[in-house]
């Protein structure tokens, strides 16, 4: 009777994995295309920085607009209304402090990652080392979240309740990212962050144009059926249907809303795209198609997740297998029976595909070049064999990844994605701002920054109601949290400031003028970013 249910609920799985095999073997033939050679580290890591800003700006949207924003915001404003609103608010406000601080002057001073800008005007193997390590620790959080989401679509898009059947399906879904991030580079993986953000801003405004259309294009009918709907009634549409009225729960909510603003500018695979447009001009256009793009995206999103509770019913989403990350799906099989369910669930899944691949083409450029290159080889390495090492690491990184999504199978996808920003936001976020724009900041201040906002950011969430404590926690039965914020941001983020402050006033190393200049002339007009 369950599975009667849930095949009614989810239509056809043959439908929705024909629709997502069709996306991979298309999306496969364009990489294949698309990338002849990738015979130098260039066109390995930043596509010979070949992309427009228009063409960029889409990818660049695509990287970030993950399952936790597809399916785990659109199931958040369904539930909990207002509050989860808010969360996506926090991610497009974000992409302001990529355009006005950071785009345009990281593009002009590195080349392939975020250790090429840290450790410009620093020495080299200590900060590259440190720059690899918390790219290797955030994206790996990251990385979770897309493959432990991956499980928990699989019990609704297609029908798959056992624990096995969704490991073999997330395995499945890691050998093709591997397979996209060996085969095509950055060019490759650019183009299925085109192809995939494209269908899935086409996706949400059909779904949005719809809901409109059926409720006379009144936003307050949308709004006054989803009220009805809801458990929460009247107070979906206000504060607190989430986090909570009293000040700890609002303490947490600010650290969150920390974290999202600060940490998009600060995450490794959305920073290396910078690299991929030819010049600073190119870079700024990028933030700006992507702030659009991102801003149809959450719009549209609005009105899925209020239309899905309308529609659908917050109690009928809630208890359907995936809960609150149904919401999207539910509503496309309710407005547009299996086939548009299918589309739907192709995307849900290119989604994640495509993320999972930035993120290691991230981590893997990351390893090969910083430590390989230019800690192991000391900047002599041969293009070829540094090359080499990169797909062996998005190999290995592949494996964990796999491990990883299918031991975190059917946790919360939006509280991993937190966990990865409030990372990023402590640990590259302030020794960018520092090296970009404080004359005196030296390799002392730097290497402080990063770990005591990395390491400060692990040891609070270790110590946190995310991980013990609570009924919503990883490890259920136990309690060793003293930290009361679900989130570390409120707290890492400025101390990671701090300790890049107190690191370089209290070290004897002075800063290098003349590197610092060569930055600062070069992060300004440019000049021998080609080099």
């Amino acid at each position: 009777m369950t599975v009667q249910i849930a095949a009614r609920t989810t239509g056809s799985p043959m439908i929705n994995l024909s629709v997502f095999f069709a996306f991979v073997v298309i999306t496969l033939f364009v990489v294949y295309k698309a990338t002849n050679r990738n015979s130098t580290t260039s066109d390995y890591y930043a596509a010979g920085s070949a992309f427009s800003g228009v063409q960029n700006g889409i990818a660049l949207s695509g990287d970030f607009l993950s399952a936790a924003s597809f399916l785990g915001i659109s199931g958040a404003i369904a539930v909990h209304g207002y509050d989860g609103f808010l969360y996506s608010v926090g991610w497009l406000v974000a992409w302001l402090v990529a355009l006005l601080l950071v785009g345009e002057r990281l593009r002009n001073t590195g080349r392939f990652t975020v250790g090429d800008v840290m450790a410009f005007r620093m020495r080299q193997r200590p900060v590259r080392a440190a720059a690899a390590n918390a790219t290797l620790v955030i994206t790996f959080f990251y990385m979770l979240a897309q493959m432990a989401g991956a499980g928990g679509l699989i019990a609704l898009l297609l029908n798959v309740h056992s624990k096995g059947g969704q490991a073999l399906i997330i395995t499945g879904v890691g050998l093709v990212m591997v397979f996209y991030v060996l085969v095509g580079g950055m060019k490759g993986t650019t183009w299925v962050q085109i192809i995939k953000a494209g269908l899935l801003l086409i996706c949400v405004t059909f779904m949005s144009v719809f809901l409109l259309g059926k409720f006379g294009f009144s936003l307050s009918a949308i709004l006054d059926q989803a009220a009805q709907n809801s458990p929460l009634g009247g107070e979906l549409l206000n504060p607190g249907g989430w986090y909570g009225n009293n000040a700890m729960d609002q303490l947490d909510f600010v650290s969150l809303s920390l974290a999202l603003v600060l940490g998009i500018s600060s995450l490794p695979h959305v920073l290396m795209r910078f690299y991929t447009v030819p010049d600073a001009k190119e870079a700024r256009r990028s933030v700006v198609w992507c702030s659009w793009s991102m801003f149809i995206f959450y719009l549209s999103i609005l009105l899925v997740g209020y239309g899905a509770t309308a529609l659908v019913g917050s109690d009928k989403i809630v208890n359907a297998p995936g809960g609150e990350n149904s919401a999207a799906p539910l509503l496309a099989f309710e407005i547009g029976g299996a086939m548009l369910l299918g589309i739907v669930s192709a995307v849900a899944f290119a989604t994640i595909l495509a993320v999972v691949a930035g993120l290691t083409l991230a981590a893997s450029a990351s390893f090969a070049h910083d430590v390989y290159a230019n800690v192991i080889r000391g900047g002599k390495a041969d293009p070829r064999s540094e090359i080499r090492v990169a797909r062996l690491t998005a190999l290995v990184i592949g494996f964990l990844a796999i491990l990883g999504g299918i031991l975190t199978n059917g946790q919360n996808v939006a509280f991993l994605v937190s966990l990865a920003l409030a990372l990023a936001a402590s640990a590259n976020l302030p020794t960018i701002l520092y090296t970009l724009f404080w004359k005196r900041f030296n390799t002392t201040g730097t290497l402080w920054s990063i770990y005591g906002g990395l390491v400060s950011g692990l040891v609070l969430i270790v110590f946190s109601p995310a991980i013990s404590g609570s009924s919503t926690s990883v490890i259920k039965g136990v309690d060793f949290h003293w930290f009361p914020l679900t989130n570390p941001g409120l707290v890492s983020i400025p101390l990671s400031f701090l300790c890049g402050f107190l690191g370089t006033v209290f070290s004897k190393e002075p800063a290098d003028p003349k590197k610092q200049a060569e930055m600062e002339v070069r992060s300004l007009t440019g000049i021998g970013s080609q080099a």
